[in-house]
């Protein structure tokens, strides 16, 4: 994970998980998961970073990206989003939200400073996808995509890279999912599920998980119908 050190002024410096010294017992500790997920959305701000959040709580080794080529969060109106780059920290995205009474208002009211706490809390600022180095991409086993054209994105970057030496098989499936908090916070958890069904196959994975994720959308899909697609890519 990158660095979690963030800027902006004390006054509105926002709050960090506090981490307690030292190993827990070992009887404590969770059993590390066996494959590595990325988590993919546009921003890196709602989609993706409920499903880092939700996957992390649960054990699993996770990352999170978004393929936009800026952060876009919802502004006063359609025409006027409030758009950062890539790796603004996202304490300074909160601050930047907060520089009137009236802005910190209307940003808490609509969620977007929720947003800016919740990443605080875990990174230090949305990454994009296609900038990582492909020895960083290619640690992950699975890649979950929140959006169609999120999806096709992350397939066109995996087959425009250059091969990397160890040549790994990396699963990209898409979890097409609305972006507001709501539909983020749903499937969230139909991310995790599908997860658990993955991080169970071991070392079938790689010649099961079309047939895996083909049964769990038609046994899971029925009460949440998304769009779920999926192709092998190599890296």
């Amino acid at each position: 994970m990158g660095p979690r050190s963030g800027s902006g002024s004390s006054s509105n410096r926002l709050p960090r998980p506090s981490t307690p010294p030292g190993v827990p017992p070992q009887e404590n500790m969770r059993i590390k998961s066996q494959l590595s997920f990325g988590v993919v959305c546009s921003s890196n701000i709602n989609r993706s970073m409920e499903a880092h959040v939700v996957l992390g709580n649960a054990g699993l080794r996770v990352e999170s990206y978004g393929t936009g080529t800026q952060v876009r969060l919802p502004g006063k109106n359609s025409m006027e989003p409030k758009v950062f780059k890539f790796g603004t920290p996202y304490e300074h995205m909160y601050n930047n939200m907060c520089a009137t009474p009236e802005d910190e208002a209307f940003f808490a009211r609509n969620g977007v400073l929720q947003l800016c706490k919740r990443g605080a809390a875990v990174k230090r600022g949305p990454q994009r996808w296609q900038d990582m180095p492909s020895e960083w991409i290619r640690q992950h086993d699975v890649v979950i995509a929140f959006e169609e054209r999120i999806f096709d994105a992350v397939v066109e970057d995996l087959q425009i890279r250059e091969p990397t030496v160890d040549f790994l098989p990396i699963h990209v499936i898409c979890l097409d999912t609305k972006d507001n908090p709501h539909e983020a916070k749903l499937q969230g958890q139909v991310a995790l599920e599908l997860c658990w069904v993955l991080e169970a196959a071991g070392d079938r994975l790689a010649d099961d998980a079309a047939e895996i994720v083909d049964k769990f959308e038609r046994e899971r899909m029925t009460h949440t119908p998304i769009k779920v697609l999926y192709q092998l890519c190599y890296l």
